[in-house]
């Protein structure tokens, strides 16, 4: 197998703190600044799976880093700088402790959440008469905290202004900058002849202005179905044919994994590594509309540095 970037452990100039997330590796440089790396280790249901995916770091962070440049004039984000395929360097915001996830169609947690007999989520009521992986009448938000560890839990709107997690100014103006990326991510999808599902952001304040942090678009924050013959398999009640994290999901599912206590991790072969890997490079293709091009793996670490120090 490819070598993978499982982990970091540099001492970067000015650093002040580091921190290891699920997916990405973290560093706070002076106060102002966040180094970002994002590793090959894929996480589902909230748990870190033991084995790393090949290029996986690289396709999320260029992915993100199209989106964000794609996305600036809807509203100011974080990011300054890719100085290597899986390095941003970007502004240190103080984050809100929620995720804002949107929904244009009922799939995933909203189908199994829908399939389990509840019309309600997150606050928001949904129609009667729905099948999975149907267009919902508009998009609905539906929020979830964000847990620093463990599981993030859904929550409404109406609770995180009750209990003051997001101001209600700052609240409305999270929902509209949503509202308004998520149309622009579907539009850009369309163009690829992609359908974007779903999706998560996340914000944060730098100088007092509401600012989207992290990644955004990529397959790890969003599902995408093909937009050809998507109403023909919905027609039909067939499954639709999606380009997410959702494929690595069902596996774990079919092999009696869900992140809950006392499940095992099923064993992850080389090919079925593979298999993630390649996955991830098509949405990639599919999603920027450009060749992926793969990095050198050889001596990673020691690039990935280097990149981090001079662009400092």
């Amino acid at each position: 197998m490819i070598n993978t970037l499982d982990k970091t452990n540099f001492n970067l100039p000015n650093q002040t703190n580091y921190y290891k997330g699920k997916v990405r590796d973290v560093y706070t440089i002076g106060d102002s600044k966040l180094v970002m790396i994002a590793s090959d280790r894929i996480s589902a249901f909230d748990v870190v799976l033991p084995k790393g995916i090949p290029y996986k770091g690289q396709v999320l962070n260029q992915i993100a880093e199209q989106f964000l440049n794609a996305t600036k004039d809807i509203v100011p984000n974080w990011l300054i700088t890719s100085p290597h395929p899986n390095v941003s360097i970007g502004k240190m915001c103080v984050p809100f402790k929620v995720e804002m996830v949107v929904r244009g169609y009922l799939a995933g947690h909203a189908a199994r959440t829908y399939a389990s007999g509840l019309r309600t989520l997150c606050g928001v009521n949904l129609p009667e008469g729905l099948k999975e992986n149907d267009k919902l009448p508009n998009p609905i938000i539906t929020p979830t905290t964000k847990a620093s560890e463990g599981h993030d839990e859904d929550i409404s709107r109406e609770e995180i202004i009750k209990q003051g997690i997001v101001s209600k100014e700052h609240y409305e103006q999270l929902e509209k900058y949503t509202l308004a990326l998520y149309a622009r991510g579907q539009e850009i999808a369309n163009k690829m002849g992609l359908i974007l599902v779903d999706t998560k952001y996340e914000f944060g304040l730098f100088n007092g202005e509401i600012t989207l942090m992290d990644e955004i678009h990529t397959p790890d924050s969003s599902r995408y179905f093909y937009l050809e013959g998507y109403e023909s398999r919905q027609a039909k009640g067939e499954e639709q044919k999606q380009l997410s994290k959702e494929f690595v999901r069902r596996w774990l599912i079919e092999n009696g994994f869900q992140g809950k206590e006392g499940q095992s991790i099923p064993h992850m072969s080389d090919e079925w590594i593979a298999e993630i890997s390649n996955r991830y490079i098509e949405l990639y293709e599919k999603v920027t509309g450009k060749k992926f091009v793969k990095a050198d793996y050889d001596n990673v670490l020691a690039e990935v540095e280097n990149s981090i120090i001079k662009a400092l």
